[in-house]
């Protein structure tokens, strides 16, 4: 446990370096060109890439919901993936045993996500720092053996799990299920950002920064700090719950083993790469989480786990705050370029 201690620590400092609201998303230009990238890649790459450019938007969502809970209100999760777990069950049997179409299931996996991850919340008032982490800890362990229990089975499939039924391109339109899949989950991850972005702007996302930053002065200033933390919880578990069922649908296939401690790590670790508090950053953690795995087998698989916490170690040596500090070097850079 000294390991994840030692780990929450780091985020701890992180999260208090956390970017102002001003921060929270990027530039226009920036914005827009991004947009666009996104718009186009797909157009001139095949279907596996597609496939894993969406899985790039699924967890870019996960570790923005991930951001919103430490990086906004200062609490720490390692149990995500058990809210993942939880939407992507959600949508699997809604699809296939209550035959509802699949875009409706997204907002009934975040209500019911929502819902658990506030009820979560009370309890994790009491607790704070490692504890916490540790308390979420154990739900992230306890979850797929809750998924595996026989009185869920003929919901859950039980260790066997379910197949999920990929949808096809509505209004007969001339592209492949990845293709549709891809733009629909940019739609929900554009939707879900703005919406981010604009919560962390709010008055209850000032509320929440403010009892990151110091919870007795924030009390003292008037702010409901029980509201607001299990509120925090809430809108995270939330928004990972729409995750998780995207994920299901993408995935085309739930099992318990798919949502292990392993999987609340790499999102945790999502998170510290693309940096603690910064929104736009959750793209950046969700690409290492995808791809550089990839790259390590590619490099040795039988030293693939060796090589990806080489590459780790670096990146948090060079960049500890993450990609919101690459940000920064590259604004300015070119702030630099342009003076000469």
């Amino acid at each position: 446990m000294s390991t994840i201690q030692e780990t929450v620590a780091k985020t701890d400092a992180a999260a208090v370096d956390a970017p102002p609201k001003k921060s929270m998303a990027l530039g226009r230009t920036t914005s827009l060109v991004m947009l666009v990238a996104l718009l186009i890649v797909p157009l001139f790459v095949k279907n596996f890439v597609i496939f894993q450019l969406t899985m790039l938007l699924i967890y870019g969502i996960a570790v923005l919901a991930l951001n919103i809970l430490t990086g906004g209100s200062g609490q720490f999760s390692l149990g995500q993936s058990a809210f993942y777990a939880i939407g992507a069950y959600a949508a699997a049997i809604l699809i296939e045993i209550g035959n509802v179409n699949y875009v409706l299931t997204l907002p009934i996996a975040g209500i019911i996500c929502f819902a658990v991850g506030f009820l979560f919340g009370f309890p994790a008032l009491r607790l704070s720092g490692v504890y916490l982490a540790l308390a979420t800890f154990a739900l992230a362990v306890a979850m797929p053996q809750l998924l595996k229990l026989g009185v869920f089975e003929p919901w859950t499939g039980g260790v066997q799990g379910l197949v999920v039924t990929k949808p096809d391109a509505p209004f007969g339109l001339p592209i492949s299920q990845d293709m549709w899949l891809y733009y629909f989950t940019l739609v929900v991850a554009l939707v879900i950002y703005i919406a981010s972005v604009n919560l962390l702007r709010s008055r209850s996302g000032r509320a929440m920064m403010a009892i990151r930053d110091n919870e007795i002065a924030a009390s003292a200033m008037g702010v409901d700090i029980s509201m607001y933390k299990t509120l925090a919880f809430g809108v995270s578990a939330g928004i990972t719950g729409v995750a998780g069922a995207l994920g299901a649908i993408a995935v085309q296939f739930v099992a318990p083993d798919s949502y292990t401690f392993q999987l609340a790590i790499a999102l945790f670790l999502g998170m510290v790469v693309g940096g603690v508090g910064w929104l736009p950053g959750s793209l950046a953690g969700a690409a290492f989480i995808v791809f550089v795995p990839n790259i390590a087998e590619g490099i040795s698989k039988g030293l693939s786990g060796a090589f990806f916490g080489v590459l780790l170690f670096l990146v948090i040596y060079l960049v500890p705050h993450g990609a919101r500090q690459g940000a920064i070097y590259a604004e300015t850079l070119l702030h630099k370029l342009r003076r000469s």
